[in-house]
């Protein structure tokens, strides 16, 4: 895991090769302050939903002993599937990333939604290996395997007969491995949407597949209505019966969670005459408090004591219950089995947001496990200590454009901006609170019109927001706020005068819902305003399309 600081940020024996405009940030601060977690609750009874805030879709989570270990998609971001541990379910720490090296994750011009789709975390107790498998929407289907998560993970080891996305392991208690996935159906989809569930043997012994796939599912549950997207299968079993947990009705307002059961891996499967087994999409109050829309993509768990619990994505919108720059959060919540099935929330039933721990007293949080959910502030000051693992890469890194010296974060200016499917000149940290406040310090001093440093407020490539320090075209220096939704437009431009430009400079950004405000101080003069109620909500799926949370980067361009 600690390779991050190896491939991320670069032996600082390249320092000397720098440019003058080089951009150094000092440190970067957040606060988050959402209405909706400022609740009264019990922390030793009770947790709160999300249990992990802002861009954590697609979770997945596994037991070895007392030991939970749960992973989310990252996308086009490296390092890659975020990994967290938790004796409780409740507190979780990051262990790091399962993916840390370029050759377990290639992304090179991905777009960013590509890259790594629903990871499946799996322990199998036969051989003592955990697994995790996953899509490299530029590379296929392929797994990586560790005795012990903390220590790292193998090569990639590529499934080329297992097609389609969203694979999961399940070894029975013979020892017998299976993989399930989403795929075209045989013989080809009958209407817009339709998928199919396949089902692979594995060899464990052989690390490959054998035989032929076979369909288990095709189209999903309540066939006559046509339902759509069935993806994100996790099989297990129960006593008898194998059950195949699935989502579908897509990622949007649509989502949910169904349940399917047999009596052999391979089916037939019946179907739950209840389901959903967990949706938020009809039947309830529009105006209700703390809305939660487009619950589903679920995986679940049996503790040592024999509870189940279910973790599962969710989105926190505003804005009439529409946009969410947040991205898909990690939830969790108490499953309940009804004769024979499972059942994470009857329908009609909103997620909370307060959420009564029956698995005994939830320990104290520490800063390990702190910065998930909740409102909290935290600084990242780069004294050269390890990085936190909030800090990503937008593709595979580059040796030398960004280090950590001691003496801030530094980073070297690419002929690369962030409308390009190119490795940028950026770290990146996710948007956790829709009310937010972000800030930084920085030096630095453009050569020419082309360079910029300062935020990137990103989305996708063509939605986004840049807000950083540049030079004009008469040769001037001015704080330039410009916004992306497809075409890139100027919002704001406050000229700095000589003395300014040659001084350090703070930057903030105070988001609330789709309405972000922008402010400066030159060295540590008085806040100043750049732009008010500046039009945010560009960072919100709903307009850009993909999958990802809005993140706050720490950016430097030589091709403005």
């Amino acid at each position: 895991m600690k390779k991050l600081l190896s491939l991320v940020l670069a032996a600082t024996a390249a320092l000397s090769t720098y440019a003058q405009n080089d951009a150094t940030f000092s440190y970067f601060s957040y606060k988050g302050n959402d209405a909706r977690f400022n609740k009264e609750y019990n922390p030793s009874t009770q947790y709160l939903n999300p249990i992990i805030a802002g861009f954590a879709p697609d979770p997945s989570i596994c037991r070895k002993g007392d030991t939970y270990y749960m992973v989310n998609s990252s996308f086009s971001f490296f390092p890659g599937v975020p990994i967290y541990k938790s004796k409780d379910l409740v507190n979780w720490q990051s262990i790091g990333h399962v993916l840390d090296r370029e050759s377990q994750l290639p992304l090179a011009r991905q777009g960013v939604s590509g890259g790594i789709f629903a990871p499946a975390i799996t322990y199998n107790e036969k051989n003592k290996t955990f697994y995790m498998i996953t899509t490299n929407v530029g590379a296929g289907n392929f797994y990586v395997k560790s005795k012990d998560p903390e220590k790292g993970w193998s090569e990639p080891i590529y499934l080329r007969k297992v097609g389609g996305i969203d694979p999961s392991f399940f070894f029975d208690k013979d020892g017998k491995g299976y993989i399930v996935n989403n795929d075209e159906p045989v013989g080809g989809h009958d209407y817009e949407g339709q998928r199919s569930i396949m089902c692979h043997r594995f060899s464990v012994e052989g690390d490959s597949v054998i035989g032929e796939q076979v369909e288990i599912l095709r189209g999903g549950t309540h066939v006559q209505e046509k339902p759509i997207w069935i993806e994100g299968p996790h099989l297990f079993r129960v006593g008898r019966y194998y059950y195949l947990m699935c989502a579908e009705g897509g990622t949007g307002e649509g989502h949910s969670e169904v349940i399917l059961r047999a009596k052999s891996p391979m089916g037939p499967f019946e179907e739950y005459s209840g389901n959903p087994i967990l949706t938020q999409r009809s039947g309830l109050d529009p105006q209700r408090d703390d809305y939660v829309s487009s619950a589903g993509h679920a995986d679940i768990v049996q503790t040592p004591k024999g509870d189940w619990w279910a973790v599962f994505l969710a989105c926190r919108p505003y804005d009439k219950n529409i946009y969410y720059n947040t991205g898909r959060d990690t939830y969790m919540l108490p499953v309940t089995w009804k004769d024979g099935w499972p059942v994470i929330l009857e329908q009609g039933q909103a997620v909370p947001t307060v959420v009564d721990y029956k698995g005994g007293t939830i320990a104290p949080q520490t800063p390990e496990t702190a910065y998930l959910t909740g409102n909290f502030s935290y600084t990242d000051n780069f004294d050269g200590k390890r990085l936190n693992a909030r800090w990503l890469t937008l593709r595979n890194p580059k040796p030398g454009i960004v280090s950590y010296p001691g003496t801030g974060l530094r980073i070297k200016p690419l002929p690369v901006n962030i409308r390009q499917r190119e490795t940028l000149s950026a770290l990146f940290t996710p948007q956790q609170h829709t009310t937010f406040t972000a800030e930084t310090r920085m030096e630095f001093t453009p050569a020419s019109q082309k360079d910029l440093a300062g935020f990137a407020l990103l989305q996708n490539e063509d939605y986004n927001l840049t807000f950083g320090k540049t030079m004009l075209a008469d040769g001037s220096v001015a704080i330039v706020l410009t916004r992306t939704e497809k075409t890139s437009v100027a919002v704001s431009t406050v000229v700095l005068n000589k003395e300014e430009a040659t001084k350090s400079l703070r930057l903030k950004i105070s988001g609330n819902g789709g309405l972000y405000d922008f402010h400066y101080a030159v060295a540590d003069g008085e806040w100043q305003t750049a732009a008010v109620g500046v039009d945010a909500t560009n960072l919100t799926t709903n307009k850009s399309g993909g999958f990802i949370g809005a993140c706050i980067g720490l950016y430097a361009t030589s091709n403005k």
